[in-house]
């Protein structure tokens, strides 16, 4: 299968950025797709047709309004699809399963656990296999694209490597593409977490440039990744940045402020904590764990601005338990990056996706829909002919 652009990009061709503008508003019209697309008539009415045959996109005949001379308005509206999208979202103990339909909706969901370091490859895939297997088993509906969303680096060929969870060089794209006969993408985290801004906001109006935005990740791992005209694409390198308590020196970000490299520092302070959680409740009575706290969530902002500068960014995003599990660091993040920023933050939306859940929701979504909505016609024209989950 190829699709339009690369992983996540802003939809491309006509059919996608009327399915994209059909799932947003639910019920919209012909001319309000030429209106909001600048494309021609003609060009819609194509479109528009091909996404009805291919059965994403139908009339509602029920709703057709006359305007005087001319042809009635036919109203456009989703249509019923039985089609179902897998996202899988690896994590260092636990892996979130969901299953979606066109319009994003979750149809069902699990956590499987998966404590990756203590499992070879090989089983890892098993796990989420059938944890797959157990989600579709009864539903009757045909599964279309299954995707993943996994720590560290991902190749174009899906491909990963996370050295959080001991991975180098798994290719888990083909086991599933075997087991399950659909197409697989496998995508970092990071990216995903502005697929998912991008699949739920609008598209630059006729003449308006792509806004550029900026997600970065604080947890277990550090990534960034960066929206533009050209897709979505990773971070290669974090930037250098030295802090005041928490020593940096010699270390690289994505290192030295991970979940790991701020419990490493915690302990050369003579502090034996095992978890980020308990190294806030510390940081209640011990002043020097919450030091090295507050200078952590100063050296992700100062990450941030470097980042910010470089590529101008109107959005940054920021997830993960740096922030979340640290009622702290969103303030003081915040703070400095505006601080550093100057008169340049007030053009800039910080956003901060809250809980942990609704991440691992969030980058799902995104990695299970994205091929449908880059080239939905590339997708729905090759053929299902396995059922959901087959055996082994």
């Amino acid at each position: 299968m190829t699709t339009a652009g690369t992983l996540f990009s802003r939809p491309r061709t006509p059919a996608a950025k009327c399915l994209h503008l059909v799932r947003l508003h639910q019920i919209v019209t012909r001319s309000e797709l030429v209106e909001a697309t600048g494309l021609s008539q003609p060009t819609i009415t194509r479109a528009i047709g091909a996404l009805v045959r291919a059965g994403l996109v139908q009339e509602r005949n029920d709703l057709t309004r006359s305007q005087g001379r001319g042809r009635p308005t036919i109203p456009l509206e989703l249509a019923p699809s039985q089609q179902l999208h897998a996202g899988i979202a690896v994590g260092t103990s636990t892996t979130y399963i969901g299953l979606y339909d066109l319009k994003g909706r979750t149809i069902r969901d699990a956590d499987v656990p998966t404590p990756v370091a203590q499992l070879s490859e090989a089983d890892f895939i098993e796990h989420v296999m059938a944890g797959l297997n157990r989600l579709t088993a009864g539903l009757d509906r045909p599964l279309a694209s299954v995707g993943v969303t996994t720590s560290g680096r991902v190749s174009e060929d899906g491909v990963v490597d996370a050295p959080n969870l001991g991975w180098h060089g798994v290719d888990v794209a083909a086991r599933l593409r075997y087991q399950f006969a659909v197409p697989v993408l496998v995508s970092a985290a990071v990216p995903a977490i502005l697929g998912s801004e991008i699949q739920a906001g609008g598209l630059p109006g006729p003449g308006e440039g792509t806004p550029t935005e900026l997600a970065l990740f604080a947890d277990d791992s550090i990534g960034a990744a960066v929206s533009g005209t050209h897709g979505v694409h990773q971070v290669d390198t974090l930037p250098v940045t030295a802090g005041e308590v928490l020593d940096t020196a010699g270390l690289p970000t994505e290192e030295a402020l991970a979940n790991a490299g701020v419990l490493h520092r915690i302990r050369d302070h003579g502090v034996e904590l095992d978890s980020l959680p308990a190294a806030v409740a510390a940081s209640q009575h011990n002043d020097e764990v919450r030091k090295l706290l507050d200078d952590r969530a100063v050296l992700l902002a100062d990450v941030a601005v470097q980042l910010a500068e470089e590529h101008r960014p109107s959005t940054i995003v920021v997830a993960g338990s740096a922030f979340v599990d640290d009622p702290k660091a969103p303030k003081l993040f915040a703070s400095a990056v505006r601080s550093r920023l100057g008169s340049a933050a007030e053009g800039v939306e910080l956003r901060l996706i809250p809980t942990h859940r609704e991440i691992v929701r969030a980058i799902a979504r995104a990695v299970a829909l994205d091929p449908l909505l880059r080239e939905p016609l590339a997708l729905v024209q090759e053929p299902v002919t396995a059922p959901a989950g087959r055996g082994r």
